[in-house]
């Protein structure tokens, strides 16, 4: 299992970039969380199998159509056991 949490910058709100985060992670099998933070980016946690959780912090880099993703950051974290994924 691998943690990795992420900071995306750009216009990543109020384009479904959390739903179709919280969808794709569903449809990996990755575990975990995904929100809106006050300054415009989006935090989201990844918990599963290293390929699905890599998988999806490639995807963070360029979210659904509308979004315009300028920055990621990941940070490795020790996993929690997270088995669902949801929106805070």
């Amino acid at each position: 299992m691998e943690r990795r949490r992420v900071l995306v910058s750009g216009r990543v709100q109020g384009v479904y970039y959390r739903d179709t985060c919280r969808r794709v992670a569903a449809g990996a099998g990755v575990g975990g969380w995904v929100r809106n933070l006050a300054d415009g980016r989006v935090e989201a946690v990844f918990e599963g199998p290293p390929e699905a959780v890599e998988r999806l912090v490639a995807w963070t880099w360029h979210g659904p159509s509308a979004a315009a993703v300028t920055d990621v950051e990941v940070h490795e974290e020790t996993p929690e056991g997270l088995a669902v994924f949801a929106i805070l």
